[in-house]
């Protein structure tokens, strides 16, 4: 069998990438793990950053590779990655942000899910203070930090690689949660008032019940200014990305509904990864791409076939959206020059 040479991408013509991004400030891209969100995220930001705009790239996910796809080191507070162009970079690191608690440093309230055991009370049946299910303390702080970036008056424009969908949608169920925790704290406070004395040491040092209230009230109304943002598409852009594979896009459409649940708009889909040229997918005229020998390879040909499929199916689930193409590289997408080719596809 010969080897197949991959040369790779040393340079690509300016005129064939875009300068800037036609988006909101608010540009959110999300799906099932591992389908190319960090990638598209890192795209759009470059792209975004290099007319001028100040722009931030926030991951969200634990399982970060915003670094790897950058090739440099972000740190987990924004810092700019670019010296050339306005581009500035955040991975939250849940761990050290549950450190500060979901408040932030003096406002802990780490252990939320332990409350149920602390607090006595009658309809414990899903009720998130008596050992009902809530949102993750990771996942809590790590919204706080993405509320304090996204409020940052030094980025015009933010684009988020979230979470793999359940986390991204638990956590837009922060403000029903806490809006319930604030209710039973009143309502125990009136029922109980010795016992609050005992749950200072709960809000941090100094701290008394009623701050701890105030705070939670604050963080709920945060949430609540952020969940009105989602939904207003002059300030969001909500982008769903698959890849052209049956599970993918009923996963895609899954999140489709749950975002509709949500008053969320989205009006991108990004299929990412299809076995295209690159030339038919955004005109750019190459003699470095590989593209899948679709006339010779009965493998090849087989996976087409699955991603005609998808796309069949993708484009009548998906109608009315945008439905951007992303073809399958041969090599990584790492690094500038792959990142404006993959900006382009998405222009």
């Amino acid at each position: 069998m010969s080897e197949l040479t991959v040369e790779p991408v040393e340079s690509i013509d300016d005129a064939d990438v875009p300068v800037g991004v036609d988006a909101p400030k608010y540009v959110l891209y999300g799906g099932k793990g591992g389908v190319g969100k960090t990638t598209m995220a890192a795209a759009t930001a470059l792209a975004s950053a290099r007319d001028g705009t100040a722009t931030l790239v926030v991951s969200t996910d634990p399982a970060h590779s915003l670094s790897d796809t950058f090739e440099t080191q972000i740190a987990s507070h924004p810092a700019r990655i670019r010296d050339d162009v306005p581009l500035y970079g955040a991975e939250i690191d849940p761990d050290a942000a549950m450190e500060d608690g979901m408040f932030g440093a003096g406002g802990s309230m780490d252990g939320m899910g332990g409350l149920g055991e602390l607090l006595p009370g009658d309809d414990e049946e899903g009720n998130p203070l008596m050992g009902g299910t809530v949102p993750g303390a990771d996942e809590a702080a790590a919204m706080r930090l993405l509320l304090q970036y996204m409020d940052d008056e030094r980025f015009e424009r933010v684009v988020i690689d979230t979470a793999p969908t359940g986390h991204t949608l638990r956590l837009l169920e922060l403000p029903e949660v806490l809006d319930s925790m604030v209710g039973r704290f009143i309502k125990l406070r009136q029922r109980f008032s010795g016992m609050m004395e005992g749950l200072k040491g709960m809000f941090g040092d100094g701290q008394n019940p009623e701050d701890g209230i105030a705070d939670l009230e604050e963080f709920a109304a945060r949430i609540e200014r952020l969940r009105a943002t989602l939904r207003d598409p002059a300030q969001t852009d909500f982008r769903i990305v698959m890849v052209p594979e049956e599970m993918s896009v009923v996963e895609s459409q899954r999140l489709l509904s749950r975002l509709t649940e949500f008053k969320i708009p989205v009006s991108t889909v990004v299929v990412n990864q299809v076995m295209e040229n690159l030339t038919d997918v955004t005109g750019i005229e190459t003699d470095w791409f590989v593209s899948p020998s679709l006339d010779t390879c009965e493998f090849c040909q087989r996976r087409w076939k699955v991603q005609q499929n998808a796309l069949t199916k993708a484009q009548d689930l998906f109608m009315g959206h945008t439905v951007k193409r992303v073809p399958l590289f041969a090599d990584e997408v790492r690094g500038e020059q792959m990142l404006r080719v993959v900006a382009a596809c998405l222009d």
